[in-house]
């Protein structure tokens, strides 16, 4: 104890304005505004009071400082990052604690809209894709027009059919979906993003820990499913009626809607899907487009190759 006192008489000595620096800190405190106006809300609280809290007001003081030259959640300097000091009094005790900044706030609900997306196998610049940068050209102008008209109904409630974009390479099918996804969010919608090919590999690898079924239950009750290049997958009698099949069975049941890109239409995909190394299975392979129909409608999308 003794080195303690010892310590501080020689801080005493050394810092002789301490009183004088004390005084003004007071005034300075007590003369802001904000703490005005608290105090005025306040007249039980008496000298002793104010003078046993003291340190407690100058702290609200300097963060509410941070705050009002805050303009960003980045850019917050405050003793808690994205809180906001806020004063009360309790039998004549004030107390000081903090709340979440409107920054801090939006930030959240930014971070609760993104685990609407759940995304399979997607690029990241997919993911980040916008609605207002989609250029409404002649040639994509029917597309984008059902994508808009999906969207605008959606305020009403989601929709019973998506959209079955068909179109060459590098027109911007896949674009589309992530936009349309990032757009949903803002509706509170959840939606799952599937590169098909790695979604028939993922399947296969899911056999081993027995863990199909419950990723398939994934696929089945997002609000909004959207399936990434189908066709280009390499097909199987297997994936096509136990795990496709299965799925849009489900979804065409509960009138939930599917956006699909291809580079096939539908003709062209029923095809494709028919044929197996088990042979031609026409039947099957109709049923599989027959929901499809179900779920969505066909838009061809056209236009230059944006890849190049």
């Amino acid at each position: 104890m003794k080195p303690v006192q010892s310590t501080l008489k020689k801080w005493l000595k050394t810092n002789k304005n301490f009183q004088e620096h004390y005084s003004k800190l007071k005034q300075d405190v007590l003369n802001d505004s904000n703490i005005e106006t608290f105090l005025m809300n306040h007249p039980e609280l008496t000298s002793s009071d104010i003078e046993r809290n003291l340190m407690k007001l100058y702290e609200y003081r300097s963060q509410c400082r941070n705050c009002q030259n805050c303009h960003s959640l980045h850019s917050c300097r405050n003793m808690i990052k994205g809180y906001s000091p806020v004063l009360e009094v309790v039998d004549r005790d004030i107390h000081l604690s903090y709340k979440k900044c409107q920054y801090l706030i939006e930030y959240e609900r930014e971070r609760e809209k993104t685990k609407l997306i759940q995304s399979l196998y997607m690029p990241k610049d997919i993911l980040e894709a916008s609605i207002e940068d989609i250029d409404n050209d002649s040639e994509r102008g029917q597309a984008v027009l059902e994508l808009h008209r999906f969207i605008r109904q959606v305020k009403d409630g989601i929709p019973e059919k998506g959209i079955y974009f068909h179109g060459p390479f590098g027109v911007g099918k896949t674009y589309f979906l992530g936009a349309l996804a990032n757009t949903l969010k803002n509706f509170n919608i959840s939606s799952t993003l599937i590169y098909m090919p790695e979604l028939v590999r993922e399947m296969r690898a899911s056999l081993k820990d027995d863990s199909v079924n419950k990723k398939i239950d994934i696929f089945k009750k997002a609000d909004v499913l959207m399936l990434d290049d189908i066709g280009a997958e390499l097909q199987s009698a297997w994936f096509r009626d136990e795990i496709l099949g299965s799925i849009l069975q489900f979804r065409m049941m509960e009138k939930r809607p599917v956006f699909f890109t291809s580079n096939y239409s539908l003709d062209q995909l029923e095809t494709m899907l028919a044929t197996t190394r088990s042979g031609v299975e026409t039947v099957k392979a109709g049923r599989i487009i027959e929901r499809i129909k179900q779920v969505s409608r066909e838009v061809p999308v056209y236009g230059k190759n944006r890849r190049e």
